[in-house]
């Protein structure tokens, strides 16, 4: 089971990874337009697109610092043993899908089965985060039965 854990603790990395990626492109871009625009005679023109380019610069810079968060999270979880009750890194299997209690990323395929990564802050992750196999939750009028957790 930890082969499994390591598995989609990468498949984490590589998804914050590739937001990393594109924030940092966008930001490359944003700035590259914000120096390629030239000041013109219409001077409100020249500051409104330099206002744009800021701006979208700043949101990938907020974007970027949070992947950079997720990363962090990501690499205090630990990737190897078994625990009979759920913490960050644990592998749930419900009556209602297979979790992995690390970061919020959606849905992870591997090995042909769905798994849904999910942070340990979140409702559901409030939830999972010390169950134990044979406990049982409802959230949003779903129960969900603990049939394993490693």
């Amino acid at each position: 089971m930890s082969h499994l854990k390591k598995e989609l603790h990468d498949l984490c990395v590589a998804q914050v990874r590739r937001s990393m990626d594109a924030a940092e492109l966008a930001i490359s871009e944003a700035q590259k337009s914000s120096n390629d625009d030239t000041k013109s005679s219409a001077g409100d023109k020249y500051e409104t697109g330099r206002e744009m380019a800021q701006q979208e610069t700043n949101r990938n810079l907020a974007q970027l610092n949070e992947a950079n968060k997720l990363l962090v999270a990501l690499n205090r979880i630990g990737t190897s043993g078994t625990a009979a009750i759920a913490e960050p890194g644990s592998v749930i299997i419900t009556s209602n899908g297979n979790f992995y209690l690390a970061i919020s990323a959606g849905s992870l395929s591997l090995n042909g089965e769905a798994y849904f990564a999910v942070s340990p802050g979140s409702p559901i992750g409030i939830k999972l985060n010390g169950a134990k196999a044979g406990d049982n939750f409802t959230l949003n009028g779903k129960t969900y039965i603990i049939e394993e957790v490693s």
